[in-house]
């Protein structure tokens, strides 16, 4: 494989977060990367940032193939863990729920969302744990990251104080900014990473697109997680909340949309057809069988975007 200098700049990939909804990117790359793209460098944030993490790691070790195992070894683990099934645990206390009550339920998620809008992180919190975190700790493999062949990698949060996206690269990529280009600030304390504080990427990017753009590529491929257009009006507290942050979480990515040089092609694959149908709050539903919907959802959706 050439080194990292020596690789044509075609296609560079754009993945936005979106909680389990990255699921549906998982899709969209699985059938890409099946069909033979190759890509130079990946920008993401949330759970496209862990994603692209995993791409490029796995690109490293074995081509297109090895990134779609890494991927796929990704969501397995996530699917296997239940991830946020863990976030119950702490409210058991105030709902007075079942261990076994699966998160996937809307008035489960509705009495989370209230919660973490009565109470501070640090209250249900207190230890701060992430239970992304050890997944991540065994997953990741920084020394592939920083290899030589590795295409470029671009991870960005949004730096609490300066209200600003900082943007990590290959050789500063950890599992602490992973954690940090993911925190929901009212579920997990900010990310101490180098004595600056971080909260998740998408509040002021989604993802950055400006690294990727020097050198110039042929083709920018935009995935996203999160629907643009929703039909209906949301009329509870937890869905209103939901729906503020997708729209919010859209403007920085439009500015920076309105902004790309004609000159490269634009190929975004937009995920309003699966997503929309979907609940507001089940970007936390981590059950198998949604995420498997979604991933086959996503795969159909590369299909569709590359024949037209």
């Amino acid at each position: 494989m050439a080194v990292r200098s020596s690789i044509r700049v075609t296609n560079v990939l754009a993945l936005q977060g979106g909680g389990a909804h990255g699921a549906f990117t998982w899709g969209v790359l699985d059938r890409l990367l099946q069909d033979g793209l190759e890509f130079s460098a990946v920008s993401g944030v949330s759970s496209g940032a862990m994603m692209a993490a995993m791409a490029v790691q796995g690109f490293v070790h074995n081509g297109r193939q090895g990134a779609r195992d890494a991927l796929r070894k990704l969501w397995q683990r996530v699917a296997d863990a239940h991830i946020f099934g863990n976030v119950s645990t702490s409210l058991d206390w105030m709902w007075g729920w079942d261990k076994g009550m699966a998160l996937g339920n809307e008035m489960a998620w509705a009495g989370i969302t209230n919660a973490l809008r009565m109470f501070s992180p640090g209250q249900l919190n207190p230890f701060g744990q992430n239970p992304l975190g050890p997944l991540l700790a065994d997953l990741l493999d920084v020394e592939a990251i920083c290899d030589a062949r590795a295409p470029r990698l671009f991870v960005a949060a949004t730096d609490v104080e300066a209200g600003v996206a900082r943007v990590f690269e290959n050789h500063e990529i950890s599992v602490e900014v992973l954690l940090a280009s993911a925190c929901i600030p009212m579920m997990f304390p900010a990310v101490n990473i180098g004595g600056r504080f971080y909260w998740d990427g998408g509040y002021s990017c989604n993802p950055a697109l400006k690294p990727l753009l020097s050198p110039r590529p042929e083709r920018l491929v935009l995935i996203r997680a999160q629907p643009r257009r929703r039909q209906g009006v949301p009329d509870t507290t937890a869905d209103i909340v939901h729906r503020l942050h997708e729209i919010a979480f859209q403007a920085p990515l439009d500015a920076e949309l309105a902004a790309l040089p004609r000159q490269i092609e634009l190929l975004d694959i937009g995920a309003d057809a699966t997503l929309g149908q979907h609940s507001l709050t089940s970007k936390m539903n981590t059950e198998k069988a949604f995420l498997d919907e979604l991933f086959m959802a996503g795969r159909d959706a590369a299909l569709t975007a590359m024949a037209a």
